[in-house]
């Protein structure tokens, strides 16, 4: 038998019973997406470490019409997340040395800069307001162009593209609109890394044009997806984190007074919000086995697509007891919200520095915020792959 998936239209932050149903069953269970062929899902912990880490299920070989997958549009076979080894090693080597871990403690008194200037502004101008507008959108914009030399000004730019480019076949997004989309990001970022190589600056876009002018290890067509995935990943990835983070301590009392009595907490609690809270509406990225694999006492044929769903594995009671409850003395390091093995994101310190940094600040200067509307009233993010309030009305 064969499931629908995703299983349910995602409603605010819940996750569908039936990923735990598929975790708790017999075997991997087989699903049918809105594109592509029908794919098993793993949503076990060991399975999905397994599926993730085990080269002989390849990430290249699901990419083409027939990937499993929620979005209309194909993946591009240039990109970092639809490569394997060892071009997925050549790519990576250009761009890991910019989100090494030293390079992101570097970062972080300027992101405190960033973040301290924005809370000032909230403060100045008194609540209620709206946070995703006002911070959670707007710190990791900043960020990201920081670190990749693009213009802040463009942000409303950047994030109507990126907000089409999050689009699932709920969206009503059709696929002409999606390629548009992602051809006017890549012109735009092509003319950024064309003017690098003639004025060079300490940013990543700089390094991309170096790499490919005095090394040769990009192509042009590589050098622009590494700009495009770092500038989506970077910002709209972590602003919605942000903006779900948010939610879930200001619906969560007990969670908030947690962290207003021990800020000490913010590290610990960022690793299991990112564990506990979901930001997908629903799985994405398969792989097709190479050969024949038995994974989670299932045998899948050469050929057949597997699903790894970190949300389900990061829920599963046989490594995170009561995984349902959200417990800040609880050690969540061994998550998978930025997945595992080679495809482990490149962007994860980058991601935890801000959410620290933005958690920690946002609670000190704002000690009483609390929500400005009734919860149902929050509107939610619909027809995307990533889920957020689109609006976040606050005040202290």
């Amino acid at each position: 038998m064969t499931e629908r998936y995703p299983f349910s239209e995602p409603e605010r932050l819940e996750v569908d019973p039936g990923y735990a149903r598929t975790r708790e069953g017999e075997g991997l269970t087989r699903v049918q997406l809105p594109y592509g062929t029908p794919t098993y899902i793993a949503t076990r912990y060991e399975d999905v470490k397994s599926l993730l880490s085990d080269p002989r299920f390849s990430r290249e070989l699901a990419v083409g019409e027939d990937e499993p997958r929620v979005m209309p549009y194909v993946h591009r076979p240039d990109a970092l997340t639809t490569m394997d080894p060892p071009r997925h090693s050549r790519l990576r080597r250009v761009v890991s040395k910019a989100f090494s871990a030293r390079r992101i403690e570097a970062l972080r008194p300027s992101t405190q800069q960033i973040v301290d200037a924005l809370l000032d502004r909230m403060e100045n101008e008194g609540g209620p307001l709206d946070l995703m507008r006002s911070y959670a959108l707007e710190v990791p914009m900043l960020v990201v162009c920081e670190l990749l030399g693009v213009p802040y000004e463009d942000r409303d730019r950047f994030h109507d593209w990126s907000s089409v480019l999050a689009s699932t076949a709920s969206s009503g997004v059709g696929v002409d609109e999606l390629m548009r989309a992602n051809e006017d990001l890549r012109a735009y970022l092509g003319k950024l890394i064309a003017l690098r190589r003639t004025e060079p600056a300490e940013d990543l876009l700089s390094v991309l044009a170096e790499a490919h002018d005095t090394d040769d290890r990009l192509t042009e067509d590589e050098m622009v997806s590494l700009a495009w995935s770092v500038l989506l990943a970077g910002y709209e990835i972590t602003a919605y984190e942000i903006g779900n983070f948010a939610y879930t301590l200001l619906t969560g009392p007990e969670h908030l007074k947690a962290l207003l009595d021990d800020p000490g907490l913010v590290e610990r609690a960022v690793e299991e919000l990112l564990r506990q809270v979901p930001l997908t509406s629903a799985s994405f990225y398969p792989r097709r086995a190479a050969e024949d694999v038995e994974l989670g006492g299932t045998l899948v044929r050469k050929g057949e697509a597997v699903l790894p769903s970190m949300m389900a594995a990061n829920r599963d009671e046989t490594v995170y007891p009561n995984a349902e409850k959200i417990d800040f003395s609880r050690d969540a390091t061994g998550h998978l919200a930025f997945s595992y093995g080679i495809h482990h994101c490149l962007g994860a310190q980058l991601a935890r520095m801000e959410l620290q940094v933005v958690i920690a600040s946002l609670l000190r200067r704002f000690p009483g915020l609390r929500l400005a509307v009734d919860v149902d009233d929050i509107p939610w993010r619909k027809g995307s792959i990533l889920r957020g309030p689109l609006e976040l009305m606050v005040t202290w």
